[in-house]
């Protein structure tokens, strides 16, 4: 088993760039990892890494070798989830991804009731507003929201959100209250916007006379985590986009106020995608149908 232990840590290394950052992943030090490297390449009998202080990259050897020992890991798991099916114990770990706000809001709540019904599946969540690299990062699903484009990922729509401009009271005292997406632009309104890396959330697309169109505004304040805009716009300053299920409880109160309402935003999907072949994992498969059950009860 160290064999196949040795290859799931070269494989995460050789992912990850890095050896810290690989045993950070597999919850070993970095010792451990570049011990299991070594082991693999005395093994082999051939460099795998060529390694210096500042950096790590794979020789060619080890380019050659990344996509067989991948696929020896593909082949175990989808014997091993065989096995699973046929005595009705999955077990292990799935490394799960979601948007900061809803991932509080609808799947962190869900993860101790699906541990309770299946004991031996160790759930590894990661909430962020980053665009993620199921690939890369080793995740087996991805809820995201918004649309998609990559072709290689499989996707189940979960459910369809509905959006609301909104500030709060102060804002508007101070600012006045927009009637529309041109009023946006023309009393140049502060807009708080969602961007990191990768994002395509550059303009916020609205709806005009049954028509969808994108306003592109520059914004003073914009940050990669949609917690942070919902306490500025709280704070009076500026307005936010985001799923009215997110704010509702902040809608209710009166903390934030829906503005431009003659153009609303476009609906936003909520998504979960995987590579093709997770779902042939029983244990990948239990959580995404139970997490998909779950939230559109909760949106109904």
């Amino acid at each position: 088993m160290s064999y196949i232990r040795n290859l799931r840590t070269f494989i995460r290394v050789y992912d990850l760039g890095s050896m810290s950052a690989a045993g950070r992943d597999l919850r070993v030090s970095a010792a451990v990892v570049s011990s299991r490297i070594s082991e693999l390449e005395k093994h082999l009998r051939v460099r795998l890494f060529n390694r210096t202080t500042r950096s790590l990259r794979p020789t060619e050897h080890g380019k050659t070798f990344y996509p067989g020992a991948t696929k020896i890991l593909d082949t175990i798991e989808e014997i091993e989830s065989g096995i699973e099916e046929i005595t009705a114990k999955p077990k292990g770990s799935i490394f799960i991804s979601a948007p900061l706000g809803l991932g509080k809001i609808l799947i962190a709540p869900l993860v101790p009731d699906f541990k309770k019904k299946y004991p031996d599946i160790n759930i590894r969540l990661r909430l962020s507003d980053r665009k993620v690299d199921i690939t890369n990062e080793g995740l087996d699903a991805a809820f995201v929201l918004g649309g998609l484009s990559d072709s290689e990922l499989k996707v189940r729509k979960t459910c369809e959100f509905e959006r609301v401009l909104c500030a709060s009271p102060e804002y508007l005292k101070n600012f006045g209250n927009p009637v529309d997406g041109a009023a946006l632009l023309s009393d140049n309104h502060n807009c708080l916007m969602l961007r990191f890396p990768g994002s395509s959330e550059y303009f916020w697309s609205l709806i005009l006379d049954g028509i969808e169109k994108r306003y592109e505004f520059s914004s003073a304040l914009e940050s990669d985590d949609g917690d942070v805009l919902t306490a500025w716009a709280l704070s009076g300053n500026g307005i936010i986009n985001k799923p009215i299920f997110e704010i509702r409880q902040h809608l209710e109160s009166g903390a934030l106020v829906p503005v431009a309402q003659r153009t609303p935003p476009t609906t936003l999907p909520f998504s979960c995608i995987y590579p093709h072949k997770r779902l042939q994992d029983m244990k990948v498969r239990l959580f995404i149908d139970f997490a998909i059950d779950a939230i559109r009860e909760q949106v109904a």
